[in-house]
């Protein structure tokens, strides 16, 4: 169960570093939509299990190819992100990148409402005729309808144009590569101008050199410009921040079993057939209750709240509600525990579940943007991937309560981090801010000599 749980949250890992590191390294463009192509992949040979290898094979053919479908889901954290923040102007950035995190609250309604609605049109078979083993065709009708969405975007992801931001600064990489080549202008502090023709063709065999050892030495920059603590407090911050919210956050909504069971939208009793279905209608409340309320009030608040007091505020409410639940797990009623969780649920969306998405989007300058986001994205799933894996474990050793307890410590920590690690950002320009602590080292440079 926790293999199954977790195998795409172990794939997003991998596709976030490595997406994040090749979009930065080799352009948006040129891997914008792949991670697209790995999703229909990886859902394509989800849905196509043969059932005759029995209830394990399938679990374990649908473990794997979780893992790969991952990879691709992952990969789109740092490449939507660093697009959008490319694009974004610095007044509407933070609107621009919580509007396209927000779809992940509609994609978890509209999963909920098909999946109603597939189910509604097989109930004669499954709930008068008691044919359950049409549950086969439901699940595979309903993963491969989001293979829709995904086809009808595809084209646009892989035909979208590099960004200007991103091209100014991968020319001005290439200028600077192409100064350093030349040692007389090294040696005589000529930054702007070089003082010996060169013929064109041999003018295309330095920029082609340049151009391949700026790909190459993309992890050196990167671990260089990491080198100095004023940065790498940035990186901290946003990785830790995500990585403790997400133990909350994916600890609970990947056994939200537990909390339907307390609502009474676990599916005891009656058929599978309506067993299926309320839990379905269970999901839904939750989404439409938590998540959609969340997402939209940031996207309505970022740009005048910012995104620190957000995220702080965000972390510290749903540490209050986790709390409720944790003092009172068996002593609320159904309507009572619905208010609580969906007001956590909102807190979490209207906080640090949307933020985190955005600070490495805005902290981090073009050039590094992708590489440090997939870094802090895929250091939020490694927090998912521990709860997941550990939740069952631990409430069926301490107790769920004892669990949520651990959440609101998570949560509390969170607030700290963000609080001494990161900056406001609104308004705030990364290259602008680079390229000033460029010229400030080059200075010193010409100085030292």
């Amino acid at each position: 169960e926790g293999f199954i749980k977790a195998g795409a949250n172990i794939g997003s890992v991998i596709g976030q570093f490595l997406f994040g590191y090749l979009a930065d390294a080799f352009g948006r463009k040129a891997v914008y939509g792949k991670e697209l192509m790995t999703i229909i992949f990886a859902t394509i040979l989800c849905i196509s299990v043969p059932s005759y290898i029995g209830a394990e094979g399938v679990l374990i053919w649908i473990g794997v190819f979780r893992i790969i479908l991952g990879i691709g889901v992952g990969g789109d954290y740092p490449m939507s992100a660093s697009i959008t923040g490319d694009r974004a102007s610095l007044r509407k950035r933070g609107t621009m990148l919580t509007y396209v995190f927000a779809n992940q609250g509609w994609g978890s309604f509209v999963g909920s409402l098909v999946t109603m609605a597939v189910l509604a049109c097989y109930k004669t078979a499954m709930d008068k005729n008691g044919q359950v083993y049409k549950i086969d065709a439901v699940w595979r009708i309903v993963v491969g309808l989001s293979l829709i969405p995904a086809f009808g975007t595809l084209y646009q992801r892989l035909t979208l144009p590099e960004s200007t931001r991103f091209n100014k600064t991968r020319n001005t990489e290439a200028d600077e590569a192409q100064k350093e080549t030349d040692p007389e202008n090294e040696k005589e502090g000529e930054l702007k101008k070089a003082a010996v023709d060169t013929s064109s063709s041999e003018q295309s065999s330095v920029q082609a050199e340049v151009a391949d050892v700026k790909k190459k030495a993309h992890i050196h920059e990167f671990l260089k410009y990491m080198s100095e603590w004023r940065h790498a407090k940035l990186l901290i911050g946003t990785s830790l921040s995500w990585f403790l919210v997400d133990i909350a956050f994916y600890g609970i909504n990947l056994n939200t079993s537990v909390v339907l069971q307390q609502i009474g939208f676990d599916g005891a009793g009656n058929n599978a057939w309506h067993k299926i279905f309320r839990v379905a209608t269970g999901n839904l409340i939750i989404t439409a209750l938590g998540f959609v309320p969340g997402y939209y009030v940031t996207v309505l608040t970022v740009e005048w709240l910012g995104r620190k007091w957000i995220q702080i505020q965000g972390f510290i409410m749903s540490s209050v509600f986790i709390a409720i639940l944790a003092a009172r797990f068996h002593d609320l009623s159904s309507v009572a525990f619905i208010v609580c969780f969906a007001l956590m649920q909102f807190f979490f969306n209207f906080g640090a579940n949307a933020t985190t998405y955005m600070y490495p989007a805005e902290l981090f300058p073009t050039r590094y943007r992708a590489f440090a986001h997939g870094i802090s994205a895929a250091s939020g799933k490694a927090g998912a991937i521990l709860a997941s894996l550990a939740f069952n474990a631990l409430s069926k050793k301490i107790g769920t309560p004892a669990v949520l307890w651990i959440f609101v410590g998570c949560n509390l920590a969170g607030a700290v981090v963000t609080l001494v690690c990161l900056p406001e950002v609104r308004g705030r320009d990364p290259d602008a801010i680079e390229l000033e602590e460029r010229r400030v080292a080059g200075e010193q440079r010409i100085n030292s000599t």
